[in-house]
């Protein structure tokens, strides 16, 4: 589904028939008859290392109608034949090409979108590749690896005019939605704080011991590590050990969660478009910020009124929005609870879990069609994630922060220099 192309690919078929001067007998689904979405209509779908969370978001993907997966490409060849094997299973055919090399997916002209879903060191990276050839991008978060890396993802993505939807789905699942429109139809009264439920912060982890270095062919180690410094192979990196190491993983384990809860307090604030302007670490599970209208934002570990067990309570990835009047939680448990009961019930808002990417995936497709935004745009991802890079360099260098969002820059110590920017590992340059 070529939306911004002069010709449907069902004009195409059309007039190609009429040149032949033949009539031509097309199946019904080709038709789009008995419920079926035409191939014309279908939008072409390449994937870039879809790992665990990856074939979860995939799924969401293969339920959409209008949608045709065809290509992954995968520095480890088993985990493309893995999704190989799940595509092939869905659609009863053998058809879904498998590459090490995304270049080969992202040079196809049939393919109109990607999902990346590599760890934290490709996002930008691919997603500016996947920009510069003319795809539209679904990308799991942590997108950006620190400053730089925010900006030049949004301002790539703006450039080629590609539609982005970071893989932050909670906008999207019903009982986080109707915190935010508590807390922005005034409800709640004025805004005074939100809270973002995150992870303690810590440092990385030690390297793996080096072991021998694969055959390319079965897992090319160097593609795997791509624009990140070198470091010596170690299986548990590419089997989802790379979490928590320096190089692979954004800013001490901040952004795992608070690129979906920062996220959620922007949006709810209303900052989508900024960022808080005070940064201050109480310790390893509290950080303090303030906006520049002297709206706080709480990043904490605990303490959620509604927060109970993990079973029984929000779930992960809580959220608080407070106002003069009232206040509202949400977690990944599919439960609300508010200071005022009657705010939230009689709501629809059990539907799916916060980590359930279907309505997510269903906001990006029809976005691919319109060419509207979608709800975690590019220009959404990069102040969220900025928020989150400041709130940690106040953590590592135990400063208070001053940040302006339009003029990004860190203070200059050593402590945050990683989380302003880097160089990209030569070929994987952009």
């Amino acid at each position: 589904m070529k939306a911004a192309k002069n010709r449907s690919r069902r004009e195409f078929i059309r007039d190609s028939a009429l040149i032949a001067g033949a009539p031509m007998i097309l199946p019904s689904s080709v038709l789009g008859l008995n419920g079926k979405t035409p191939p014309s209509e279908r939008i072409v779908l390449g994937g870039i290392g879809l790992g665990p969370r990856g074939r979860e978001v995939l799924t969401g993907f293969l339920k959409q109608d209008d949608v045709q997966f065809v290509a992954i490409a995968d520095a480890q060849v088993e985990r493309a034949n893995i999704i190989k094997r799940i595509v092939e299973r869905k659609y009863g055919h053998k058809d879904c090409s498998t590459h090490q090399d995304m270049s080969d997916v992202l040079s196809r002209d049939d393919i109109d979108a990607v999902i990346i879903a590599t760890g934290d060191r490709w996002h930008t990276t691919a997603s500016v590749y996947a920009a510069r050839a003319g795809k539209d991008i679904y990308c799991e978060k942590p997108c950006s690896m620190n400053i730089q890396e925010s900006i030049e993802l949004d301002e790539e993505v703006t450039k080629h005019e590609r539609i982005f939807q970071a893989g932050t789905q909670r906008r999207n699942v019903p009982n986080f939605a109707l915190a935010a429109e508590l807390a922005q139809s005034g409800k709640l009264g004025s805004l005074t704080a939100v809270h973002a439920g995150i992870l303690a912060l810590r440092e990385y982890r030690s390297p793996y011991p080096a072991q021998s270095t694969p055959d390319p062919s079965v897992t090319d180690w160097d593609k795997w590590v791509g624009p990140a410094p070198n470091l010596p192979y170690n299986q548990r990196y590419c089997r989802g050990g790379w979490r928590g190491h320096k190089g692979l993983y954004a800013a001490y384990y901040l952004p795992e969660w608070g690129a979906h809860t920062i996220d959620l307090c922007q949006w709810a604030a209303g900052m989508d478009g900024t960022t808080p302007v005070e940064y201050e670490a109480i310790d390893d599970t509290t950080i303090h910020a303030k906006y520049a209208n002297g709206v706080k934002l709480v990043m904490r570990l605990a303490g959620f009124k509604g927060e109970g067990d993990w079973s029984e309570g929000l779930g992960t990835c809580p959220v608080r929005f407070e106002g003069e009047n009232g206040w509202v939680e949400a977690g990944d448990n599919k439960k609300i609870v508010a200071s005022e009961p009657t705010l939230v019930e009689g709501k629809k808002v059990d539907r799916l879990a916060g980590t359930n990417p279907h309505d997510h995936v269903r906001n990006f497709l029809d976005c691919v069609k319109t060419r509207e935004q979608p709800s975690c745009n590019s220009t959404v991802a990069r102040y969220g994630h900025l928020a989150c890079f400041a709130a940690a360099a106040s953590w590592k260098s135990g400063r208070k922060v001053t940040f302006d969002p339009q003029n990004p820059i860190l203070p200059d110590h050593d402590e945050s220099n990683s989380l302003q920017s880097y160089t990209r590992r030569a070929p994987y340059t952009i």
